[in-house]
């Protein structure tokens, strides 16, 4: 199965780490007032933000591994669970589920779930990016567009000795470039 080369971006927007420490600050505002006692992040791309979103909300941080991909390579249709959430989010009353990006909004939609089995009664989504297509919409981001959102854990690979462009975003910049 091939990554997705979306027709719908409009763009390429490159966060770069001092943009990041920018968009977490803005999402821990808008956060704030929820008074999660627990951030479940998704991993990979997700816990980078929700490790920053806890220490700035001084709570207790999970991970939870939601994806497409083995290896970096899409291999699924749909998110399939390969690490569900800690026992020890049961008796929490307010979680956040987030992610890097929601682009269809299956993923959170499925951090959610997951959560919910826990039985933690408020379970909330955010993520630090969400395209305008995201179904369902997280409940908080920071930023909302409809570009090839490219962060800076994302942006370059290590192979054979040598830093490069990751080969996913090159091959979705060609794609955008030929349409």
């Amino acid at each position: 199965m091939q990554p997705v080369k979306n027709s719908r971006y409009q763009g390429i927007e490159i966060i770069t780490w001092e943009h990041f420490g920018e968009l977490i600050r803005a999402l821990v505002e808008k956060i704030a007032p929820e008074k999660p006692d627990v951030i479940i992040g998704i991993a990979r791309g997700g816990l980078i933000p929700a490790t920053a979103l806890a220490t700035a909300l001084r709570c207790e941080m999970f991970p939870i591994r939601l994806t497409r991909r083995m290896n970096d390579e899409v291999v699924h249709h749909q998110p399939v669970t390969l690490l569900d959430v800690a026992m020890q989010v049961i008796n929490r009353q307010c979680a956040i589920v987030m992610d890097d990006l929601d682009d269809t909004g299956q993923t959170l939609a499925l951090g959610v779930q997951r959560v919910r089995r826990r039985g933690v009664p408020r379970v909330l989504t955010a993520s630090l990016a969400a395209h305008t297509w995201a179904d369902p919409a997280p409940n908080f981001t920071a930023l909302t567009s409809d570009a090839l959102v490219v962060f800076p854990w994302d942006a370059q690979v290590y192979e054979k000795g040598q830093w490069k462009t990751h080969p996913e975003i090159e091959a979705v910049i060609k794609y955008m470039k030929n349409q």
